[in-house]
């Protein structure tokens, strides 16, 4: 105890010089001197080594309680590692000695007087103990002797409790589709239309993407009696160390089920009892793995114009990461073909140079007036020379291109010519898009440009559409509108959430309008037709600096509806499981350059972005019942650490991109080829322990008020079960807040069905409440959204746990529906 205490007091006496001569709290250095005095005097078992350590202990509290108050979190790291050491003294008490003639009174009063210098304020954290309800642990199955087969049919027990100033301002009449647009054929029925009624047709239940469902048979009261009905795996798993995240979402039509699995394996599955009715293998190879093996949906499509009997009536057509469109049977998974050549669409046409994983479908296409609009996913931080964030329609029903909105070629809406390609290096739209058929127009949540963290090279019309939500007439091709949520993005900040459309209550009366969340935490509420705000948007100052400070912005748009961000960080935010961590996480605070949000890239020293590029809403984007005008978000609360590399110091590193046989390589840096910088991001800002650097929570889950954007409850969302240092679970039941990715939907009984979190658990949740009334373990990490459907009177939940590389959970290849008990 001895040598622990001193080693431990030298470590908090150096390291407490360094944090106060940069500005920091002096509490380290004074109780590191106090351990090691107290180390001394155990050297000689002097008891007088134990007093020291209470008074230590004493004024430990004493400074935690004035910094943070009582919040549960934010006292970890300062008094949990101490209050083990004074436990283990107490059995040291038989072999010590009383204290003479050391002066041990004077050393008392002097450790008080230091002691009492020592204090701040304290801010005030949410994290709290979970709420108490029973959580049903999976049944052990066995695995299915082919991929294709339902493990298990009967239901399932549940088991024992687990322990610029307004955005762009549009014109004064914008024209829609349906005023517009030419005969071009492409005039198809509206599909599927906004009412969901028992089924799931679309990613977001419908295109307008609400993520509610009228289904009422579970409900607040009955929801602790869902069982597991039946539970399938497509057998496509993680080979030759691929990183997966199929993040996938399945629809449901009729009396089936459609899914991607990660590496694109079309599959169908009886709605009722999860047997397998078809599967088409497109065989994406590993090499086309981009960031990670992704198929978050399908698309179902109706062709009106065939006869009932046609091959490809009804059909079903995915996006790949190997970058093709397949459309196939939606009732014998027969490639259709019609579509494109004998079912696919090549979509390399007209990007040039280009490799595998370099350019890649991810999300699903969205069919507006029978236009099927897809974007892709270009790897980040590669290369400014990076293949085109061009974002294409195809004709549902042959697949033959209708237009191309290419920024670099605003006049031009088809292919390049021969010999050209789409514009290089312009912003994407890997995520989702929404569509109104009435207005004839597509909602495009778009991206950065290439690269992410230096825009000197950017075009005026890439600095104009970048990471904003762009209205296309679908007919055209043309935008009809765009709203930007960051001016001059250098911090990643692209638009992840797929815009969520419905008519918004005001004085005057129900307006067609969208909800719009960002990865900062607002949430911006426009009019769908024109693009204007409904709530002011106000542009506000923002820090100025860096390594471009004459192309940065001054200002960015605040929504004055609703925002998920939290206040800027503090030294007192700064976390770890011990005052070692702590300590060291606060002098990484103060020698980095951080200004608030907004902080500009800097290469001199490490720079704080808070929210991280992970934070606010994402690909899981939000859930909306208009029926008790209630939004539903979950979030992510957490910082990066980042650094830009001069490219000197790149090429050292061997920092190469994709195209020249090199990667992002993570923490030793992405290269941005051709950028004067790379770019080194630790996401999350974590400790060498795996822990993060900010205090809990890092996520959370929020009720918002439809008409007026106010809080109506927000809590943490996640418990630390899954969660510890060097990657051990701690299997603690608190509710610590993890980050989470995934979405949410409502049903009309009341309930808010979640997962998302590291912690596989699968919960629900009132919706009036925030109250998590029903729990369950998942074989893999739930990072998806789930859907409800109803099958022979019969209501459904059913989600894919797939886990996520990212995220670090379990990866699985599953599809699990739960049910009331009863039934056939």
């Amino acid at each position: 105890m001895a040598a622990v205490l001193s080693v431990i007091g030298l470590l908090l006496a150096v390291g407490g010089v360094w944090l106060a001569t940069l500005g920091g709290s002096w509490y380290y250095l004074i109780a590191g001197l106090g351990l090691v005095l107290a180390g001394v005097l155990l050297f000689g078992s002097h008891i007088g080594g134990f007093w020291i350590y209470v008074l230590v202990y004493i004024g430990t509290w004493i400074w935690a309680v004035w910094e943070v108050g009582m919040d549960l979190w934010p006292l970890v790291p300062r008094v949990v590692a101490p209050t083990v050491l004074l436990i283990l003294l107490l059995f040291c008490l038989p072999y010590l000695h009383r204290a003479k003639r050391f002066g041990l009174q004077r050393g008392i009063a002097a450790a008080l007087t230091g002691l009492a210098l020592v204090g701040f304020g304290a801010p005030e954290v949410q994290a709290q103990e979970g709420d108490t309800v029973p959580v049903t642990e999976p049944a052990e199955q066995a695995d299915p002797e082919a991929p294709g087969t339902p493990e298990a049919e009967a239901p399932q027990a549940a088991s024992e409790p687990d322990a610029t100033a307004e955005g762009d301002t549009p014109p004064d009449a914008t024209p829609t589709a349906a005023d517009t647009a030419p005969d071009t054929g492409l005039a198809r029925a509206p599909q599927p239309p906004f009412e969901i009624g028992a089924d799931w047709p679309a990613y977001g239940g419908t295109y307008a993407a609400t993520r509610y469902s009228p289904l009422n048979q579970i409900t607040r009261e009955n929801v602790g009696q869902l069982e597991e009905a039946w539970r399938y795996r497509t057998g496509d798993m993680p080979t030759d160390d691929a990183a997966y995240s199929p993040e996938n979402t399945p629809l449901k039509v009729g009396d089936s089920l459609y899914l991607c699995s990660a590496k694109n394996i079309l599959i169908a599955l009886d709605a009722k009892t999860g047997r397998e009715e078809w599967r088409f293998d497109p065989g994406v190879s590993n090499d086309a793995i981009p960031y990670g093996a992704t198929c978050r949906s399908v698309v179902y499509y109706e062709a009106a114009d065939l006869d009932d009997d046609a091959l490809c009536k009804t059909r079903v057509i995915e996006a790949t990461i190997d970058v093709r469109l397949i459309a196939v049977d939606a009732q014998t998974g027969q490639l259709c073909p019609d579509f494109g050549r004998e079912g696919m669409v090549d979509l390399n046409e007209g990007l040039g140079d280009t490799v595998p994983g370099w350019y890649a479908m991810t999300s699903p296409p969205t069919v507006v007036r029978g236009v099927l609009v897809v974007g892709a996913q270009v790897s980040d931080n590669e290369a400014e020379d990076a293949p085109s964030g061009v974002v294409r329609g195809y004709d549902v029903v042959t697949g033959e291109l209708a237009w191309a909105w290419d920024l670099g070629n605003p006049d031009r809406t088809g292919a390049p010519p021969e010999g050209e390609v789409y514009t290089r290096g312009t912003p994407n739209m890997w995520t989702i898009a929404a569509g109104d058929d009435d207005l004839g127009l597509v909602y495009l949540p778009m991206g950065n440009s290439s690269v992410d963290y230096y825009g000197a090279n950017r075009t005026e019309a890439e600095n104009e559409y970048s990471t904003s939500l762009v209205a296309l007439d679908v007919t055209t091709g043309k935008p009809a509108w765009h709203f930007q949520t960051v001016h001059y993005d250098v911090w990643d900040y692209d638009l992840g959430s797929q815009p969520t459309l419905l008519d918004f209550p005001t004085d005057e009366g129900p307006v067609p309008a969208l909800v719009l969340p960002s990865k900062q935490g607002q949430i911006y509420v426009l009019d769908r037709a024109t693009g204007e705000p409904l709530h002011p948007v106000e542009e506000r100052e923002v820090p100025i600096g860096g390594v471009e400070p004459e192309n940065l912005s001054p200002t960015q748009p605040y929504s004055g509806y609703a925002a998920l961000n939290q206040p800027p960080l503090t030294e007192k935010d700064m976390w770890g499981m011990s005052p070692l961590d702590q300590l060291w996480c606060r002098i990484q605070f103060r020698r980095a350059y951080y200004e608030g949000e907004y902080t500009p890239p800097s290469v001199e020293r490490p720079w704080i972005q808070y929210p991280g590029y992970n934070g606010g809403s994402d690909w899981g984007s939000i859930a909306v019942d208009t029926d008790r005008g209630i939004i539903i978000a979950n979030y992510n609360d957490m910082p990066n650490f980042n650094q830009l590399i001069p490219r000197e110091e790149a090429d050292a590193r061997g920092l190469r991109p994709i195209n020249e046989g090199g990667s992002d390589e993570g923490a030793q840096g992405a290269p941005q080829a051709g950028a004067p910088y790379a770019i080194d991001v630790n996401a999350g800002w974590r400790l060498p322990t795996g822990l993060l650097c900010k205090e809990p929570p890092y996520g959370g889950i929020r009720a918002i008020d439809l008409e007026t954007g106010e809080t109506l409850w927000d809590q943490p969302i996640g418990t630390a079960r899954n969660n510890g240092p060097f990657g051990i679970p701690s299997r603690l039941p608190l509710r610590i807040g993890t980050p989470n990715n995934g979405g949410p939907i409502i049903t009309a009984g009341g309930l808010v069905f979640i997962a998302a979190t590291t912690d596989d658990l699968f919960r629900a949740i009132d919706i009036e409440t925030g109250e998590v009334l029903w729990e369950v373990v998942l074989p893999a990490g739930g990072q998806t959204t789930p859907i409800t459907y109803e099958q022979d009177g019969e209501q459904y939940v059913v989600i894919s746990p797939g886990g996520h590389h990212f995220m670090e959970t379990q990866v699985g290849d599953y599809v699990i529906a739960y049910k009331l008990p009863g039934g056939e």
